[in-house]
């Protein structure tokens, strides 16, 4: 029986399809708490102060807890200050420069939004810093004033963000190591769903037999878990401490269990020994995952349970489902060992830093779509006599991230997110006018907005839409009314996606090719194996071919795919896709068959497949 979580991972894998996260591991409530506590002060103070122009300490707390990405503690101190020196900066140029004249900020708008993605694009994981500095520039240009004025507009958003730092670096400090534990729980939670499925096939057939439109999703889910924390170990890569060994460990663990479930999965597919052997060795399986989530204690008695699967293997007559219980006994090995040295290329692979030119030119192409589109939002604006264009010009902003892919999925669910929220924020006002009662509410909002930013990108924006209309409503009623935000943040949405299509448009390789890329890397990963390739060969091709074959079955699915309706999936490419998938699950197979053949190499190499 499914439970809640497995129900919302299941939803995850089909959304995953169509280039839309939902990764429920990653909710903090911790985070949230403390952005409570961020917007609650200055919120306190400027509804007792009856000062409206207060209400940007409050949005300059908020968004300071929204610019605190996962990393290192040095890194997010570097970045968070950073958004606190040159926000407060960008808030006092933007207000003033607007107010030179009746269409300045049609000028100051843009060329602050150009300059902020532009240089922030040089600046190492300084993505969401330039997103969140482009959007204190459009709001800023959205409230013009004179020269003194602007600087108590600078000195609120100073006071606001700095005290969101205090608070996140000093008085309430989370774990940095928190997003390392979530994302490796991410990783155990989606090899026990592929397990739990393995299992419930039983003497059944396998529905990957067939070509159907969520083929491989497990082998999918797991690839992109385990890349979504090769790219957090990253960030540590540069720390004097470097990866903090437990995740080496597990990430080491997880490959390990990862390809023999690949071959575990091909096994079923296949036929291939007995189903009660293939039950026998996959329920091991999930003994071991389930122990190493709930209960790693258990994993103490390391002995007793490499006897026991020494005794599984010895009455396993197949050398595929042998090699997966040798492959499963070095898992809990690798995980188990504490005080193990290993080289940090064994758990990231070295990658060549870019250049700040190749930096540049990307961020160029990045920074002149933003003010193409703030320009548009504009120009709209003054045509259709908008009341409150920084609405739309902040739905630009962070909107338009990308290619058309993730710029297209974004503005769907932007203007979801906004439509939604902004219904609900209208309900209640409707409801209730007491500013005590708002505060409380706005806090909860401020909560789970953060909590859960990186879940999901559209409840995510129910949440802040409400925020943001409920705080505006308090300390400058009439300024956010809920139809002009709705209206605005569907404008701005649309404008960030024709920006995208018209200037440089990424569409990236047509479907037919992505296809035909991941056979070959696929076809290369196959015939390494076979070939008795270096092990480091091996991994990098097997990565490799995973997300070569994630490329080619999320561009099929692709919402952006409408701008190429008319690229149809043919019965041969459909075919291909799942020739795609056996070869990688061939590989596997004759992997795990040529352990069981020489275990000893799995001692040798230090095996992780």
């Amino acid at each position: 029986m499914r439970t809640a979580a497995s129900r919302l991972r299941w939803a995850a894998r089909r959304l995953e399809l169509r280039a839309i996260g939902l990764a429920p591991e990653q909710f903090s409530l911790a985070e949230g708490a403390r952005a409570a506590i961020a917007v609650a002060v200055p919120l306190v103070i400027a509804v007792a102060a009856g000062q409206s122009w207060m209400g940007w300490s409050v949005f300059a707390a908020f968004w300071t807890c929204l610019c605190d990405s996962p990393g290192p503690d040095r890194l997010r101190r570097r970045l968070l200050l950073s958004f606190v020196v040159f926000g407060t900066g960008i808030a006092f140029v933007g207000s003033w420069s607007a107010s030179f004249a009746p269409a300045a900020g049609l000028i100051a708008g843009p060329l602050l939004v150009f300059v902020v993605i532009l240089l922030s694009s040089a600046v190492a994981y300084g993505a969401l810093l330039g997103t969140l500095l482009a959007v204190v520039a459009v709001v800023a240009v959205g409230f013009p004033r004179p020269l003194d004025l602007a600087a108590v507009q600078a000195v609120a958003f100073l006071a606001g963000a700095g005290w969101a730092w205090l608070l996140i670096n000093a008085i309430w400090r989370i774990d940095p190591k928190a997003p390392l534990r979530q994302n490796g729980d991410a990783v155990l939670a989606r090899l026990t769903d592929m397990t739990s499925d393995l299992l419930a096939i039983g003497r059944g057939s396998h529905r990957d037999t067939h070509w159907h439109s969520e083929h491989a999703e497990h082998r999918r889910a797991v690839r992109l878990a385990l890349e979504r924390l090769h790219g957090l170990l990253d960030r540590y890569s540069g720390e004097p401490a470097g990866v903090p060994e437990p995740t080496r460990r597990l990430l080491d663990f997880a490959e390990t269990v990862f390809s023999a479930l690949i071959a575990l999965d091909q096994a079923f597919i296949d036929g291939l020994g007995s189903a009660q052997e293939r039950a026998a060795v996959t329920r091991a399986y999930g003994i071991a995952l389930r122990y190493i989530r709930h209960d790693p204690a258990k994993l103490a008695n390391l002995r007793r349970s490499r006897a026991r699967l020494g005794r599984l293997r010895e009455n396993l007559s197949d050398p595929l489902l042998a090699g997966c219980v040798v492959a499963l006994d070095e898992a809990l090995t690798l995980i188990a060992e504490r005080g193990r040295q290993r080289g940090r290329e064994d758990i990231v692979p070295p990658t060549n830093r870019p250049t700040w030119r190749e930096k540049l030119c990307p961020g160029l192409r990045q920074a002149a779509r933003q003010s193409a589109g703030v320009v548009a939002v504009y120009a709209a604006a003054l045509a259709f006599d908008l009341g409150y264009p920084y609405w739309a010009t902040m739905a630009v902003v962070v909107v338009l991230q990308g290619g058309v892919r993730s710029t297209w999925t974004r503005t769907i669910e932007r203007i979801l997110g906004s439509l939604l929220g902004g219904s609900l924020a209208l309900a209640l006002l409707h409801v209730v006018d007491a500013k005590i009662l708002l505060s409380g509410v706005a806090i909860l909002l401020a909560t789970a907005a953060i909590a859960l930013r990186s879940v999901n990108y559209t409840a995510f924006v129910v949440f802040l839409t409400m925020l943001f209309i409920i705080v505006a409503e308090m300390l400058q009623p009439g300024t956010g009314i809920v139809s002009a935000r709705m209206l605005d943040n569907v404008i701005g949405s649309i404008a960030a996606l024709l920006s995208v299509i018209v200037f440089w448009p990424e569409l990236g390789p047509s479907l037919q090719t992505r296809i035909a890329r991941s056979h070959d890397a696929n076809r290369a990963y196959h015939d390494a194996v076979l070939s008795n390739a270096p092990i480091e060969t091996i991994h990098r091709l097997r990565r490799a071919a995973g997300m070569a074959s994630i490329e080619a079955e999320i561009a099929l699915h692709d919402l952006g795919g409408l701008l190429r309706w008319r690229q149809r999936l043919s019965t041969e490419q459909a075919t291909v896709l799942m020739d795609v998938r056996r070869l990688a699950g061939h590989a596997a197979v004759a992997w795990h068959q040529r352990l069981a053949a020489s275990p000893q190499e799995v001692a040798a190499h230090g095996d992780r497949y």
